[in-house]
């Protein structure tokens, strides 16, 4: 399924891009059917019920549990105070309110190693900066691990792979993820090792910790969550889903201080508008971003 208008990127990243988005609003468009099926009818159509084991609807929309299912997001921090505010505002705490995400910080230091809360130590070899110890972290990951199996364990650090847009979109259809905060100068390589299962960077540059670089990562996944934004097909438009920049945008007034909106947006004809978006994206990345183009 390819938006009218679009032209899709002949690299495979560009349609995987795509497609993972537009899942996202198909999600959504089912998520509604079902829930005026469930209004008449207390079972799921015979046809789904013999490919999927009933279960029941939903409390927060009516919507089965197959189709409505809430995101849980649980992060290890050793200031869970930091993580406070990102979550209680805007779309996050929209989701949150309407029972798509769950976000739930967990203080580290109660799986301290003693009564002091002590949680990190000197490295090995010498040299400047305390270690995130391997007990605490184990402690904490194996605990959480009884309540929900986890599709990543994710640990926000400098030397991971810099998140982009397609991970973020894949990261917003899994079901359970648990983020694991670095300090210091980092965390004992053998939880890496063992636990760890995806290593994530929001840019070439060191935090004093990793609780900003994980709120970041919840809000690139968490709005697409169906249902979080009112439009859907909003975060199919956004910068790098077809690894394009997104083009310019204007609202009213038509005219500001002798500066005019572009006539083909005032036109009503949605293909020259797709058109001129497409070409106005294809400008801005060549100039912006090349690297994003490297490979048509």
């Amino acid at each position: 399924m390819v938006r009218s208008g679009s032209k899709v990127p002949a690299h495979f990243e560009g349609l995987y891009n795509i497609y993972t988005a537009e899942r996202l609003i198909f999600t959504r468009l089912a998520s509604k059917f079902f829930s005026a099926t469930a209004r008449h009818n207390p079972h799921p159509p015979a046809s789904l019920a013999r490919d999927r084991p009933v279960r029941s609807r939903c409390p927060k929309c009516a919507i089965y549990a197959y189709v409505c299912s809430m995101m849980t997001i649980d992060i290890l921090s050793v200031l869970p105070e930091l993580m406070e505010s990102p979550f209680s505002h805007s779309i996050l705490k929209r989701a949150r309110d309407k029972g798509l995400l769950e976000i739930r910080v967990h203080p580290l230091r109660q799986w301290a190693v003693n009564e002091y809360g002590q949680v990190d130590d000197y490295q090995y070899g010498g040299g400047a900066g305390m270690v995130m110890m391997p007990e605490p972290l184990a402690a904490a990951i194996e605990s959480l691990s009884k309540d929900r199996s986890y599709d990543e364990i994710i640990y926000l650090t400098p030397d991971g792979r810099r998140l982009e847009q397609r991970i973020a979109n894949g990261l917003s259809l899994k079901g359970n993820l648990l983020l694991i905060c670095g300090h210091y100068k980092g965390i004992d390589q053998r939880i890496r090792d063992r636990y760890v299962t995806m290593e994530l960077s929001i840019g070439d540059y060191v935090l004093s910790g990793g609780e900003l670089a994980a709120a970041v990562l919840v809000d690139a996944i968490g709005r697409l969550i169906p249902g979080v934004l009112n439009d859907e097909t909003s975060a199919l438009f956004d910068s790098f889903q077809d690894n394009l920049l997104a083009p310019p945008v204007y609202t009213r007034p038509a005219e500001w201080r002798g500066m005019t909106v572009p006539g083909i947006l005032l036109s009503g004809d949605p293909r020259k508008i797709e058109d001129w978006r497409h070409e106005q994206s294809l400008q801005r990345t060549r100039e912006r971003r090349p690297d994003l183009l490297e490979g048509e």
